[in-house]
């Protein structure tokens, strides 16, 4: 498998509660929107890209993204964002073997997490990879083989849960490990608060 079968998917549907709502990844950074660093790490990596987005995908035009909001009613979590990107996978791009999720708030990625993800995945290419750094799980970077759409229908519906890694563990998985960034950062640093924003400002992964 390749980068070139992927597609790349943007979670930005969360409610940005501690930012006081709206959408963190229009949030001026260094000069630009939040999403527009998270659109240059990720561009390079994938075939090509999606927004996962709720309500008017009008605010989001300027950035020439396709717009997915969630096929499932209510705020349902980041399954709900990456159950958005495989059916528009499925729908828009045959070529796909799966997708590739990141966060819209989370700027610094790295900038080879898909070609760690693929080489964790193996033999296998109905294995879900999630990204791991610094002792911690980063369920919402990770690698989707469409082979899990269906299933994951099923694991919305029925509403038990809808912890990431309750359903992952329903498949087979794996980790792909990620080094701290410069000085020690975090490379999945993700912005919730307007001191991370202040602190984002400052980070030598902007430069």
């Amino acid at each position: 498998m390749t980068s070139h079968a992927l597609v790349g998917c943007i979670l930005a549907g969360g409610l940005a509660r501690r930012m006081g709502g709206g959408d963190k990844p229009l949030l001026t950074l260094d000069g630009l929107p939040m999403l527009s660093h998270v659109i240059a790490r990720l561009a390079p990596q994938v075939e090509t890209m999606l927004l996962n987005a709720n309500g008017d995908p009008a605010r989001f035009q300027d950035f020439g993204l396709p717009v997915a909001p969630d096929p499932v009613e209510g705020f349902a979590g980041p399954l709900a964002g990456v159950l958005a990107g495989l059916t528009w996978a499925r729908a828009n791009a045959p070529q796909a073997e799966g997708i590739v999720t990141v966060a819209g708030d989370t700027p610094f990625f790295p900038r080879d997490l898909v070609a760690k993800l693929l080489e964790a995945c193996g033999d296998n290419p109905d294995t879900i990879v999630l990204a791991r750094a610094g002792g911690h799980m980063h369920p919402v970077f990770g690698y989707w083989p469409l082979s899990c759409a269906e299933d994951l229908v099923a694991f919305l519906t029925e509403g038990t849960t809808r912890k990431v890694l309750a359903f992952v563990d329903r498949h087979p998985n794996a980790t792909a490990k990620f080094d701290a960034g410069a000085n020690g950062s975090d490379p999945f640093f993700n912005i919730n608060t307007p001191e991370d924003l202040r602190a984002a400002e400052q980070a030598e992964a902007l430069r």
